[in-house]
């Protein structure tokens, strides 16, 4: 009985807070390269626990010099990610002030131009600002405050448009932006082939938790990209759909 007067309900609360802490950073580290960071940090962690109860001296002396630079390391080679996971806590909706209704015809609009540019090979990368704010990569652009429509999409990213080197960016569910420029990923692992418009989408939503629709001129395929992943080859109904899972 003493053990249970002991428990208090501050104790309760310390331990779904943890568990809920705990619950989102899986959740936002799910399929990224800070998985295997985290494994390995538990495997060391490991191995310093067993030489300090076996009383490996050697192995505990350079353990011990490791750490004191390891979390060094880890907020250098990581920062992109940390940076991403910490500006996911508290993240709504892209589309968060519009009705429903004006979330499936933005979303349509959207699926329709990519289709398009696409069958006609035009290269397009179409950013959907969340959360974070992207006014420094809008900086170079062109402001603008317009209906996101088909046409207005397309204007923008056939050749002789001045704006179609760059990025659109959408917020709110209007465009806000055009021939914006994007950060390059530095990414090592990420595939060679990949081009321009795919490697700045890739190095944007490692920084940040916008999401990016690639059109490739050279394939005439569409790509997302999302949390430095990109999933490459949708068709309209897969992009459709995805977008209203995301935004919806």
């Amino acid at each position: 009985m003493g053990v249970f007067h002991d428990f208090r309900w501050q104790d309760v609360v310390d331990m779904l807070i943890i568990a809920f802490v705990v619950y989102q950073l899986g959740l936002m580290i799910r399929g990224t390269r800070a998985v295997p960071m985290i494994i390995g940090l538990v495997i060391l962690a490991a191995v310093y626990q067993g030489a300090q109860y076996f009383e490996l001296y050697t192995v505990n002396w350079i353990l011990d010099s490791i750490g004191n630079v390891l979390l060094i390391i880890v907020v250098v080679v990581f920062q992109a990610d940390i940076r991403r996971m910490l500006t996911q806590f508290g993240t709504g909706p892209l589309f968060s002030g519009l009705p429903r209704v004006a979330h499936g015809q933005v979303i349509e609009e959207l699926t329709r131009a990519a289709v398009t540019l696409a069958s006609r090979r035009i290269g397009a990368l179409i950013v959907f600002a969340r959360e974070v704010g992207l006014n420094e990569y809008m900086e170079g652009g062109t402001r603008l405050d317009a209906q996101v429509t088909k046409e207005l999409i397309q204007s923008i990213f056939i050749p002789s448009s001045p704006l179609h080197d760059g990025a659109l960016v959408i917020q709110h569910g209007r465009i806000v932006a055009a021939g914006c420029f994007l950060p390059l990923t530095t990414n090592p692992h990420v595939s060679k082939t990949l081009g321009t418009r795919h490697r700045a989408a890739i190095g944007l939503t490692e920084e940040t938790d916008a999401v990016v629709i690639v059109v490739s001129e050279e394939e005439g395929k569409i790509s997302l990209v999302r949390e430095g992943r990109i999933t490459r080859d949708l068709d309209a109904g897969v992009l459709r759909s995805t977008l209203q899972q995301l935004f919806t």
